[in-house]
């Protein structure tokens, strides 16, 4: 059975997008109320300069509202009492009588009044949407496997670190399975963003679970995949949402030196070697159509073998990795960077991974991160193949390096 390195669920990193991060108000109190302050000096100058004091000044009762859309309710009833009092005072020495100066000043009591309740109201539903988000990513990570991983076969570490705002979540997903054919590995990106892309993602994720402990080939796993997705696409395509595709990579590693990888579109994986040089992406043949897209693809999927040398690290990841933008908008160098990870020791590779995008970001996430740093398990004695074995003529093996079917 699979064991966990550390037994607490996956470390989530305290990176978090800006978004996330939204105060109540977008302004410093001081700052606010300096510009109150401004445009209130304003309005008083130019309706001295016009002779129109009273009527210029009046427009002091739109300040109420429009700081209740940017401001807290602090902020709000401070506003509102300088609107109130302000346009009282300016009214007062205008016609130096009360019974004149009450209406108005009270009209804009009322607006001030109904400014309060609008901010409270609209702070009480961000609240209610930020604790959804919270809840939707929360239920993401649960749903996934908790990291780092041992298996048999394998060490595996990562990290995910879902984005918590509903238009820009997406549907990354990764799983890893003890099955009687050696540890398989998922790691795939659904097409889209926002809560219809995660049905999706745990649509494909639960087809994976399943089919990694039933099917002995690795093409007979990915065709499980791909029905799910089909599935999927029916029922969302009768409900009125958009069909998706998803890209995926799916591995199997065995006592053999070499794993098994069919590309379903997905970005290619990264090797971190011991030399530098020799770091970098995996050169796979060309991926296959992603999955929910075989139908239009006239060539069969294929299985290819996958060198993972003791010593060397494989990063799997998806497009939240390499789309990651500095604040100037430059993409994250993946590649030149990853040759400056040779020295870093396996187990602290995703974590140094997780601290350098944040760095290069500011911060700031745009995109869900999925990402696997896999390494080989110290072999007890040789157990590599001798010759081509099956997976050459496009098989997987059987149960634990046995001879298996292929799809």
């Amino acid at each position: 059975m699979p064991t966990s390195d550390s037994p607490g669920p996956t470390a989530v990193s305290p990176w978090q997008p800006a978004s996330t991060r939204r105060r109540d108000a977008l302004l410093e109190t001081p700052v606010l109320l300096l510009m109150v302050f401004l445009v209130s000096l304003v309005l008083f100058t130019v309706g001295r300069m016009v002779e129109a004091e009273g009527r210029v000044v009046s427009l002091m009762a739109f300040l109420p509202p429009i700081v209740a859309v940017i401001g807290s309710v602090r902020q709000t009833v401070i506003t509102a009492a300088w609107s109130t009092v302000v346009l009282f005072l300016v009214l007062l020495g205008i016609h130096l009588n009360v019974e004149e100066v009450i209406p108005p000043t009270f009209g804009v009591a009322l607006m001030s009044a109904l400014s309060i309740g609008a901010c409270r109201y609209r702070i009480h539903r961000n609240a209610e949407v930020s604790r959804l988000r919270s809840a939707a990513a929360a239920l993401q990570r649960q749903l996934l496997r908790p990291l780092p991983l041992r298996t048999p076969e394998v060490v595996i570490d990562g990290l995910y670190q879902p984005v918590e705002e509903d238009s820009m979540v997406g549907g990354d997903i990764y799983e890893i399975a003890m099955s009687p054919y050696g540890t398989r590995v998922l790691i795939a990106d659904v097409q889209g963003k926002g809560l219809p892309a995660i049905g999706t993602a745990f649509s494909v994720l639960g087809a994976f679970r399943e089919a990694a402990q039933r099917e002995p080939g690795l093409l007979g796993v990915v065709d499980a995949l791909e029905s799910a997705v089909e599935r999927h696409n029916s029922f969302a395509s009768r409900t009125g949402e958009p069909e998706r595709f998803v890209t995926a990579l799916v591995l199997t590693f065995d006592e053999r030196s070499c794993g098994l990888v069919v590309n379903c579109g997905h970005l290619l994986p990264y090797l971190v070697c011991e030399d530098p040089e020799q770091s970098g992406p995996v050169p796979l043949a060309e991926p296959g159509v992603p999955l929910g897209l075989v139908a239009l693809s006239p060539e069969p999927r294929r299985i290819e073998e996958l060198e993972l040398p003791e010593g060397d690290t494989l990063l799997l990841f998806t497009d939240g990795v390499t789309d990651a933008r500095d604040p100037f908008g430059v993409f994250y160098p993946l590649r030149d960077r990853v040759r400056e990870w040779s020295g870093i020791p396996a187990s602290e590779l995703a974590a140094a991974i997780s601290a350098d995008l944040q760095r290069f970001t500011g911060n700031n996430q745009r995109d869900d991160i999925a990402l696997l740093a896999l390494h080989r398990v110290p072999a007890r004695g040789d157990t590599q193949r001798e010759g081509p074995g099956p997976a050459a003529a496009g098989a997987d093996p059987g149960p634990r390096g046995g001879a298996g079917p292929g799809s």
